[in-house]
Order: C-alpha cells, then structure tokens, then sequence
C-alpha cells in the first residue's frame, strides 16, 4: 500500500470526522491543520515523504476555510522545488448544506493539486441519483471530482449521513490504490 496522507482542517470537528474515515480506507495517516492555518511539527516532512497527499477542508461561504487557504499559500515554497511533482492527490469537502458550494471547495484542491505537478484522482463512482436514493447511499451527494460530504449545522459529529462516511472510506481506498499502482 502506499503512503498516504490526509491534510486537512477542520472548524467544529465534522471535517475532521470525514478525514478519519478517509484515512481509514486509505490505510493513511492524518495531518491535522491547527485553528492558526498551521501544521504541527514535522507535517511538511510528512507530506514530502507521502506517495499520496488527500486534501480536506470545510466549505465555508462557497471556498476552503481561511486556515485551509493558508496551508495552500504556504505550499508555495514547496512548489518551487517541485517537491510534490508527480505525487498523486484527492480531495473532499464538507458544508452544512446539501449543495454549500463544496465544488468551488473541491476545484480550489484540484487547482492546488494541479499546479504542484500532481496526479488528481476523481470520486471514480456513480451517483445515487434514482427516486429511490437514500443519504444511506454511496455518493448521494452526486460527487465526481471528489468526495462531497453535507452535515447540517445543528448536527452533531456522530450525525454525519452513513452515506457520505461510506463513501470517504471508499474514496481514500480509491487513493491508495491509485498511488500504489502508479509506484510501481
């Protein structure tokens, strides 16, 4: 399995839930963004040494939280070694509607991905889209360039829908397996 890490921030904790369902089916390792737009010690090694690097942030008014964007800002000294050439990249949002404009949210992470050199790798299932579709269901949410994720916002963590947790595990596994077979 390749090594995989999931960078992501996470306001009041439903994003953070999601990420560990993404890195439970990647097999992966959680890189948390501090409330500051910081990483801990030793994160940006972490990253450097990661064959697989999924983004994950809330959407908050239509793009990626303030502390998400200043990680990105801060790839920037990354970017010019071309540290993350050719590294293989994913990435998930979360807002508290079912719409929220997480995809302005997911083409900020495909954008960023893209301009390190990387390989984005998209939701790769079908959504639930019949009359008879549940939020129990794979991909209800209709994703394809990543994982989409909705948790109200009088909802507690323990009440995000089975169906987008569902989908994360299976996302971060899609992730995984992508970067393992391209590390051959």
């Amino acid at each position: 399995m390749s090594k995989t890490i999931v960078v992501y921030h996470s306001g009041y904790g439903h994003t953070k839930r999601v990420a560990e369902y993404v890195s439970e089916g990647a097999g992966g390792e959680l890189l948390a963004i501090d409330a500051e737009g910081n990483l801990p010690e030793g994160g940006w090694d972490k990253l450097a040494a990661a064959d697989a690097i999924i983004f994950g942030a809330p959407t908050y008014m239509g793009s990626p939280s303030w502390q998400f964007k200043k990680f990105a800002d801060a790839t920037s000294k990354v970017w010019f070694t071309r540290g993350w050439q050719d590294k293989v990249f994913g990435g998930f949002s979360n807002s508290a509607s079912l719409n929220g404009d997480k995809q302005v949210s997911l083409i900020a992470l495909q954008t960023l991905a893209s301009q390190h050199g990387g390989i984005w790798v998209s939701l790769g299932m079908p959504p639930a889209n019949s009359k008879a579709a549940q939020r129990t269901d794979i991909n209800n949410l209709g994703g394809s360039v990543g994982l989409l994720v909705q948790s109200p916002s009088d909802a507690s963590v323990d009440e995000i829908p089975q169906g987008d947790l569902d989908t994360a595990k299976a996302y971060g596994k899609r992730v995984a397996e992508v970067a393992a077979r391209l590390a051959k």
